[in-house]
């Protein structure tokens, strides 16, 4: 009789671990007739867990005042959060006002004097604001054959537009580089001086506006506050979340008691053996394997697990890239779904050694993660392969 030893993923905890084991161990039987499934049930003695009650965790127990001045500052961070993922949403939220007024016979066009000083603004550059970084010059080039720069003239006085179109610059820099990880980004004093600096070149008169009521009317509409959310109940989202990354790390820096409880639970099982782990599991079943040999092991299966990454990135404690899978490992059968961010392929870095089976669980990661063990197919794969 084939003994499966079924490895769970990251921040699996009582009561979720036991009905996952029911549902793996009913659709594996149903598929294998036959087949015994034993669960190496390691969160709670070997997984990560908030020793000291959480006192890393920072931001909690402010009072009324400085709640207040809080939720004011996460607003601003939650206005420019969206912002640098969209630079043109407020000037897009001041168009869809529609114009204030008539313009008289024979007037210019409110965006052409603007246009004019966006032209200039290009042609200076980075000079404008050096401390953002590179990228100014073209951005205001491109700000400036916006479409929606003449309606929101129209419907925007200049003193407040000016600011606006700097705030919109300020982003698109500041966006650029995080879409390329710079690993220097302006902090919020010096974002807000260079607003003001390039707002004055655009033709506002007053400084100390980059905080004013242009931002804070069209950030509110434009977010749901997520920053200020997330930052707020930042001790209750990390307890929640913790077991999840904090397992990983665990293992990766003192996985050696985890290995060993594995390594006995196959000698305590009747041959022949299968590792099947999912996510993290997978990493534990695959490290364990080729740290030593373990005969009665004839098959790995990972599902939507990360341990060729790992392999890949040179944080698999075992074994470092381009080192081959020793020969020792059994047969592998790496399982991943296309939608799942955090299944990876196999076979490209141990061509020979791994089979990859991609299945389409049809859920949008991260559901995908997890819907592997409701999916027919997952078990038809491995049934088809048990020794």
């Amino acid at each position: 009789m084939t003994t499966v030893i079924f490895i769970h993923g990251t921040g699996v905890r009582p009561p979720h671990a036991e009905a996952l084991y029911t549902r793996v161990t009913a659709s594996l039987v149903g598929a294998a007739p036959g087949v015994r499934v034993v669960p190496l049930d390691w969160g709670e003695r070997y997984g990560a867990r908030l020793a000291a009650g959480g006192a890393s965790i920072p931001y909690d127990g402010a009072g009324a005042t400085e709640r207040d001045a809080e939720s004011e500052e996460d607003d601003e961070a939650a206005g420019w959060e969206r912002l640098y993922r969209d630079p043109q949403a407020e000037l897009a939220l001041a168009a869809a006002r529609g114009p204030s007024g008539e313009i008289p016979p024979g007037a210019a066009f409110p965006d052409e004097e603007f246009r004019e000083r966006l032209a200039a603004l290009t042609a200076r550059g980075e000079a404008a604001a050096p401390e953002l970084g590179p990228g100014l010059g073209a951005r205001a080039a491109a700000l400036a054959r916006s479409p929606l720069l003449a309606p929101a003239a129209e419907a925007t006085d200049p003193e407040a537009l000016a600011t606006l179109l700097a705030r919109a610059l300020v982003a698109a820099v500041i966006g650029a580089a995080l879409a390329e990880d710079a690993p220097v980004i302006p902090d919020g004093a010096t974002r807000d001086a260079a607003v003001d600096r390039i707002a004055r070149e655009l033709g506002a008169a007053t400084p100390g506006t980059s905080r004013g009521p242009v931002g804070r009317l069209a950030a509110r509409p434009l977010t749901r506050l997520g920053s200020r959310y997330a930052v707020r109940r930042r001790r209750a989202l990390t307890g929640a979340a913790h077991p999840a990354a904090g397992d990983v790390l665990t293992f990766l820096v003192r996985g050696g008691p985890l290995r060993a409880a594995l390594r006995e639970l196959v000698a305590a099982v009747e041959p022949p053996v299968v590792l099947l782990g999912h996510s993290l599991g997978g990493i534990i079943a695959l490290d364990t394997l080729i740290e030593a040999p373990l005969p009665d092991v004839r098959l790995l299966v990972t599902v939507g697990s990360q341990g060729p990454f790992l392999y890949e990135t040179g944080a698999l404690p075992h074994l470092e890239h381009p080192e081959p899978l020793p020969a020792h490992v059994p047969a592998w059968l790496n399982i991943h779904d296309r939608r799942d961010l955090l299944g990876f392929a196999a076979a490209p870095l141990f061509p020979g050694r791994a089979e990859d089976i991609a299945t389409d669980n049809r859920q949008p990661f991260p559901a995908a993660h997890s819907a592997y063990w409701t999916d027919p197919a997952v078990y038809r794969a491995i049934a088809e392969r048990l020794p």
